[in-house]
C-alpha cells in the first residue's frame, strides 16, 4: 500500500469516526432536551387576566458562535435547562413591556399579598438564582434599561468560583452591579455553602446535616450583612424545596418574609 493510499484511508477513517461521534452526541442532546421539564404556560393559564407570576432565571449567555456550538454538542443543563440566551431574554423583557405586564419587586409582591385582596392586573416578579457573571454582565444592563426591579439570590460562600458549569460573580462584581442598578436589585440568600447534591439529594435535606444547615443559614445572613450592610428577608431553596424540618426552621426566622423555591 502506498503512502498516499494510507493517508486517504486514515482520512476516511477520521471522517467516519467524527461523523459517528457527532450523530451519537446529537442523539444524546436531543434525548436530554426531550426529558427536560416544559415550563411553558398551559393554554388555560394563558387566559388568566389577573395575577402575579414569578420568573426564575439562572444564566443569560451571549449569542456567540461558541455558545451555539456548545449547545449542539453537549446536553449540559447549564446550556439548556438553566440558560436563556441574551437575545431571547431581551425579547422576553420587551414582551412584558408591550403586553403591559407590570414588573414589581419581591417586596411589592409581599405588600400586595398581605392585603389579602384579589389581584387585579398582570404582574411579574423577576428573580435570578446563584448570581453568576452572566447576570452582572448581560442581564442587569437589560433590566436597568427597562427599569425592572429584580431579586438575585446569592450563594454567599462560593462567590467568584466556577461550580456546576457556571462562573459565579465575585463580591466586587455583585457590589458593582448593585451600585449600577441601585434599588432595582434586591439580594436574597441561597445558602452559604450548601448548594450541592449528595447522591441526588440536596445536602441540606439530609437529616444528619440539619444542624449544619441552620448554621449555614445564619452564616449566609452574616456574610451578606458584612458585604452589603443588610441581611435579607428572602431565602431561596437550591434544588426545589426542603424537608418539613428545614421548612419549619425557616418559618421561625423572623427576618424572613419570602421563601422561594428554585
Amino acid at each position: 500500500m502506498t503512502k498516499t493510499n494510507r493517508k486517504w484511508l486514515l482520512g476516511i477513517f477520521l471522517v467516519l469516526f467524527v461523523s459517528v461521534l457527532s450523530v451519537n452526541v446529537y442523539k444524546k442532546v436531543t434525548f436530554e432536551r426531550g426529558i427536560h421539564e416544559n415550563f411553558a404556560l398551559a393554554s388555560a393559564d394563558q387566559q388568566i387576566k389577573n395575577g402575579i407570576m414569578v420568573l426564575c432565571y439562572h444564566r443569560i449567555l451571549n449569542d456567540t458562535a461558541a455558545v451555539s456550538t456548545m449547545e449542539h454538542l453537549t446536553p449540559n443543563n447549564q446550556l439548556h435547562a438553566y440558560n436563556v440566551n441574551l437575545s431571547e431574554f431581551k425579547q422576553q423583557m420587551t414582551f412584558l413591556q408591550r403586553h403591559h405586564v407590570r414588573v414589581i419587586s419581591t417586596a411589592q409582591m409581599v405588600t400586595m399579598l398581605k392585603k389579602h385582596r384579589t389581584v387585579h392586573g398582570k404582574y411579574a416578579v423577576i428573580t435570578f438564582d446563584d448570581v453568576d457573571r452572566t447576570l452582572t454582565e448581560n442581564a442587569a444592563p437589560v433590566l436597568k434599561r427597562h427599569g425592572y426591579p429584580f431579586t438575585a439570590s446569592i450563594i454567599t460562600g462560593t462567590t467568584g468560583r466556577y461550580i456546576g458549569g457556571e462562573q459565579l460573580a465575585s463580591w466586587p462584581e455583585v457590589l458593582r452591579m448593585k451600585r449600577q442598578v441601585g434599588d432595582l436589585l434586591t439580594l436574597g440568600v441561597h445558602t452559604n455553602n450548601m448548594h450541592y447534591l449528595v447522591k441526588g439529594t440536596p445536602v441540606f435535606n439530609l437529616r444528619k446535616h440539619y444542624l449544619a444547615f441552620k448554621q449555614d443559614y445564619a452564616t449566609s445572613q452574616r456574610v451578606l450583612k458584612a458585604k452589603t450592610g443588610q441581611t435579607s428577608p428572602i431565602f431561596t431553596y437550591p434544588y426545589g424545596s426542603g424537608t418539613s424540618q428545614v421548612e419549619n426552621f425557616l418559618l421561625t426566622q423572623r427576618r424572613l418574609q419570602v421563601i422561594y423555591t428554585e
